[in-house]
């Protein structure tokens, strides 16, 4: 497999999905002026007719006074699939809620990403690892 192309069999995806728990604390924060944020903070960003929504490190939102409610952790589904795959954003998020887990879902050009409480992160991965399995 080269660099460029993704995966789209959703048993590949599933049982090779090798979920990462990134270390650190992560927060959403809404923001109107996205230059306030220097650019090697963020995460990601999304604009929103209501805001521009960054996801960044707890700690440099403390930094900044950003004020935010949600503390999330951070896991890499470290399997390059493709933006057009089909399935495996349901079949995760399925898997966890059907554990009381909610999660945010940010998909990058090869890896998604999954938010998920920090009380949550353990739970989660045990889920995700026994998806692989099945």
């Amino acid at each position: 497999m080269d660099n460029t192309t993704g995966i789209t069999d959703l048993q590949q995806l599933i049982a090779n999905m090798e979920p990462v728990l990134n270390e650190g604390e992560y927060v959403f924060v809404s923001v109107s002026d996205i230059t306030t944020i220097p650019r090697a903070m963020t995460i990601c960003e999304m604009r929103e007719k209501e805001g521009i929504t960054v996801v960044l490190a707890k700690k440099d939102a403390i930094a900044l006074g950003l004020a935010f409610e949600f503390v999330a952790a951070w896991i890499t589904l470290n399997i390059h699939s493709a933006l057009e795959a089909v399935g495996l954003t349901a079949a995760f998020a399925t898997a966890l809620g059907k554990n009381d887990i909610s999660c945010n879902v940010i998909a990058g050009y090869y890896h998604d990403h999954i938010f998920v409480d920090t009380k949550d992160k353990e739970k989660a991965m045990n889920v995700l690892w026994e998806m692989t399995k099945q």
